[in-house]
C-alpha cells in the first residue's frame, strides 16, 4: 500500500472515530445547550452526518489511489478531509459557540467536499495514468 494511501486510511479512522464521538457528545453532554434553540442541534446533526459520510469517502479515496493512481485520486482524498474539517468544524462551532463567522467557511468547506467527489471521478476516468 502506498504512503498515500495509509495516510488516507488513518485520517479516515481518526475521523471517523471523531465523528462518532462528537456526534456521542451531541446526544448525551450537549442536551442542555441545545434544548433553548433547536435549530443549533440540527446544525450540529448536520455536522456530524457530513463528517461520518466523507469519513468513510476518503477511505474510499484511499482505495482509489491504489486502484487508479494519479494526481486526481491522491487529490481527491486530500480535498475530502479538507472539506470534513472545513465544513463540518465550521458547523460544529457554529452550533455549539454560536460563532457566526463560522457560517461563511462552511461553504468553502462545501466546495472542497465537492471538489473532492469531482477529482475522485477524475481519478476514476483517467485510471492507472
Amino acid at each position: 500500500m502506498t504512503t498515500r494511501a495509509r495516510q488516507f486510511l488513518m485520517l479516515a479512522g481518526l475521523f471517523g472515530a471523531g465523528g462518532v464521538a462528537l456526534g456521542a457528545f451531541c446526544a448525551h453532554a450537549l442536551a442542555g445547550v441545545f434544548s433553548a434553540e433547536p435549530a443549533r442541534q440540527a446544525t450540529y446533526e448536520t455536522a456530524v452526518l457530513y463528517h461520518l459520510v466523507h469519513a468513510a469517502a476518503l477511505a474510499g479515496a484511499a482505495f482509489a489511489v491504489e486502484a487508479a493512481p494519479n494526481r486526481w485520486t491522491r487529490f481527491s482524498g486530500v480535498l475530502l478531509a479538507l472539506g470534513i474539517v472545513l465544513f463540518s468544524g465550521s458547523l460544529y462551532l457554529l452550533s455549539v459557540f454560536g460563532l457566526r463567522l463560522m457560517g461563511a467557511v462552511a461553504p468553502l468547506g462545501g466546495a472542497a467536499l465537492i471538489a473532492g467527489w469531482g477529482a475522485l471521478m477524475v481519478g476514476a476516468w483517467r485510471g492507472n495514468r
